[in-house]
């Protein structure tokens, strides 16, 4: 059973990195130990700007750097991220086009029993409504590196949602296909295509192998890249299967499911159902509960299918 959450593996790329280049500064708003950067501040506190609990200073300073040549990396809990400092997010890094990577940690349902002011459900929605501005839900540890290596080469905006404990392995370090802003394929199938990011990947992916048990044929796609969209993988998808489900630890709005739908809708029309918390408040528990209450797990999902089909 894989112990390594994903924002630790942002860090261990981010402490390999830095050791050549100077360039790369890390800033947190009083979250370095809930983002695991701790050991970055530890080794290298000349790249490493602690600005307290202030999101909104957290993204503007982080803007500054980055005009000033520095490849900036800014780690907050993605309520906050997304909501308190989205001015900053659209005006000093999208529309001043800086190369910012904004890292939300703790996403989704991750902060369980806190509730609704600690959950983000909204975020995909929110910053990929931002011109300028990438989406990535990298989906386990392994992915999650390469993500962060490709971001390091580029001088782009990014916003990186990743969740609070460690999820189960898709990958292996041998066996990883990435490529940019392109999807990953699981599984081919013929009857329902299920697309999926972050941690509801892993759901999906099992989802699959229980229709199979059932003569279901699925398609199983790994979205991590929500904006921009892989639509070429979306309508390929699509085409061979007779629907569509989509898989998102977000609300039901503005996420994957309602950007999936706009392009099957438009070349390829089939049913799509889209997978997603409710418009509500959750039920305080664990991600696992919050999950399995809600029908975000291989089960309901593969229950979904197979009533679809």
């Amino acid at each position: 059973m894989n112990k390594i959450p994903n924002r630790q593996a942002i860090c261990d790329v981010l402490m390999e990195k830095a050791k050549t280049d100077k360039d790369i500064v890390v800033l947190c708003s009083d979250s370095r130990g809930s983002a695991s950067l701790t050991p970055f501040a530890d080794t290298y506190p000349e790249q490493f700007v602690e600005v307290g609990i202030a999101e909104q200073d957290l993204v503007s300073i982080s803007a500054g750097l980055a005009k000033c040549g520095k490849k900036a990396f800014a780690a907050s809990p993605a309520c906050f991220l997304s909501t308190r400092s989205y001015e900053q997010a659209k005006i000093d890094v999208a529309y001043s086009n800086t190369n910012v990577t904004l890292i939300g940690i703790s996403g989704g349902i991750s902060y369980g029993a806190l509730g609704m002011s600690h959950h983000s459900a909204q975020d995909i929605a929110a910053m990929a409504a931002i011109p300028n501005m990438r989406v990535y839900l990298p989906s386990d540890r392994f992915q999650t590196r390469h993500l962060m290596e490709a971001l390091l080469q580029d001088e782009k905006p990014a916003y990186v949602r990743v969740g609070r404990n460690p999820v189960e392995d898709i990958y292996t370090e041998e066996n990883c296909p990435f490529a940019m802003d392109q999807a990953t394929v699981l599984r081919e199938g013929t009857d329902v295509a299920i697309i999926a990011c972050g941690e509801m990947v892993k759901p999906a992916y099992d989802a699959a192998k229980l229709l199979e048990e059932k003569g279901i044929s699925a398609t199983v796609l790994d979205m991590y890249c929500v904006k921009p969209l892989d639509e070429a993988a979306v309508i390929k998808a699509a085409e061979k299967a007779k629907a569509v489900i989509t898989v998102e630890e977000h609300a039901p709005f503005g996420g994957l499911g309602s950007m999936v739908a706009q392009v099957v809708s438009r070349e390829c029309p089939r049913k799509v159902i889209n997978l997603a918390l409710p418009d509500a408040p959750v039920i305080t528990g664990t991600s696992r509960e919050v999950f399995d209450y809600y029908g975000l797990n291989a089960e309901g999902i593969a229950k979904k299918a197979e009533e679809l089909v």
